[in-house]
Order: C-alpha cells, then structure tokens, then sequence
C-alpha cells in the first residue's frame, strides 16, 4: 500500500448516518380548560446531552429537551422529546472527541429537536414552543470546568 492510500485511509471521518425522534411524549393534562384561560404560561426547560458508541466506529448521540408550561399550579402541557443521530466517527484523535460528541454532534442535532417541539406544541394546540439557541461549546467548556473543580477538591481532601 502506498503512504499516499494509508494517509487517505487514515484521514478523519465524522459522518452522519441517520438523524431520528427517537422519543416523544405530549401531555395536556388540563385541556380543554387550558385554552380557555388567557394567562401566559410560565415555562421550565431542560435539556441532556448523552452519547454512547457501538462497534465499528458508531456513535449515538441524543439530545433530550423536557419542555413544562404551567399556569399557576396548574400544567399546560409537558412535552418531553429526544432526537438522536447516529455518527461514524473514526481515526479522530482521543482528545477531540468528547467535544465532538459533546459540541459538534449536538449542534447537528438541535434545529431537528427545535422543529419537533415547535410541532408538537402547534400539534398539541398552543402556539409553537421556539427554543431559543444553544452555545453548547460554552456549556461542555462550564461541564470540564466543573469536572476539573471537583476533582482538585477530591484530590485537596484526600491529602488532609
């Protein structure tokens, strides 16, 4: 094999491969007196990233949003949704793929979750849920700075 075919072989891939709902989940507990109520709604959004890689150089990534409208007490709707993709990621170095899959691969995913929540809310009946973007470079960058806390006080109590 020349160095020239082993250098194309060796070159990083980060592909998608399917891009999927993979969970959904409507609640409107109190309809129809929901629609009858002219108040606005006070909304709690969540969101988890999770990946996890299969063999061959396949990676799941899911970015999962629970979405709650309540009116006083009282729940509007819930809606919980999780859109994945499955990635074939190979010959990327160590270092860098937990950013990918922590950064890269849930900005793919996010305009399709956005889509599916502002859907299911227009489904639902209510006027669609925009979620506003996500700088998820600044939220893997607050997680390894947690991480990296926590262990330095680990390390500090274990030495007294």
């Amino acid at each position: 094999m020349s160095e020239e075919n082993q250098a194309a072989e060796n070159q990083p891939v980060f592909a998608i491969q399917k891009i999927y709902v993979k969970d959904v989940s409507v609640e409107s507990p109190n309809a129809p007196q929901a629609f009858l109520e002219q108040l606005q709604p006070e909304f709690n959004i969540q969101f988890r990233n999770e990946a996890r890689g299969f063999d061959n150089g396949f990676y799941e990534v899911s970015l999962t949003v629970t979405a709650q409208a309540k009116v006083e007490d009282r729940t509007v709707f819930l809606i919980e949704t999780t859109q994945a993709g499955l990635f074939q990621i190979e010959h990327v170095p160590a270092e860098e793929m937990d950013p990918l899959l922590g950064i890269g691969a849930p900005s793919i995913l996010f305009p399709y979750l956005r889509e599916t929540v502002s859907d299911l809310t227009t489904r639902a009946g209510f006027p669609p849920l925009l979620l506003q973007p996500i700088n998820f470079e600044a939220i893997y960058l607050q997680q390894r700075a947690q991480q990296a806390a926590q262990q330095q006080t680990g390390a500090a109590e274990t030495t007294h």
